[in-house]
């Protein structure tokens, strides 16, 4: 998909490809800058990202700001987005064949911002991204490189929440997260 952010946008909300789209009172195409070396992607949008059709401004999203704020980040020089653009009804996982039909959207996202990093927040964002067969557990605080794009798999914010125990290895990706970002401005730096 090559087209512009506004089209891009207009085709989400236009999308009505599979059952998800019927159910929904807002989509949430994601939010952020459009030129973020930093990337977020969630899960799918829940009851209040529902509501306000922004993602992650719930529970979970309160942390997630909180969290950015922790490596020196505000929300605005991110951008956060999930794997599928409507809500699952009664927040449940995104079936295969939902995030499947999703993930243009995503991948166009993606190639419009060409983030340097991106986080992948919880077990749904890894596999659909990486493989059926990842765990979060296995591969949270382990960089991936895929095209050039240095990837962190982390525990999503809501998982933070349920067991608190999931803090300080979240705290330990994202000071990661937030090394890799001053090492790749600092090589930016000297090499113009």
């Amino acid at each position: 998909m090559n087209i512009s952010w506004e089209e891009l946008t207009a085709r989400i909300q236009a999308c009505t490809a599979c059952p998800l789209s019927r159910s929904i009172t807002n989509k949430v195409p994601g939010q952020g800058s459009h030129s973020a070396r930093l990337m977020l992607i969630g899960e799918g949008p829940g009851a209040q990202e529902d509501l306000e059709g922004l993602a992650f401004v719930g529970a979970a999203g309160q942390l997630l700001t909180k969290m950015l704020a922790a490596i020196n980040l505000t929300r605005e020089e991110v951008f956060i987005a999930n794997i599928v653009k409507c809500r699952p009804p009664g927040n449940r996982v995104p079936l295969p064949q939902e995030a499947e039909t999703c993930l243009p959207f995503l991948r166009a996202q993606t190639a419009l911002i060409r983030p340097r990093i991106i986080m992948l927040l919880g077990a749904t964002a890894l596999k659909t991204l990486m493989g059926e067969d990842k765990r979060i557990t296995a591969c949270r605080g382990k960089w991936i490189i895929s095209k050039g794009v240095y990837i962190m798999p982390t525990f999503h914010p809501a998982a933070l929440l349920r067991d608190p125990g999931k803090k300080r290895p979240a705290w330990e990706d994202l000071k990661l997260v937030r090394d890799k970002l001053a090492e790749l401005e600092s090589s930016e730096a000297s090499t113009s």
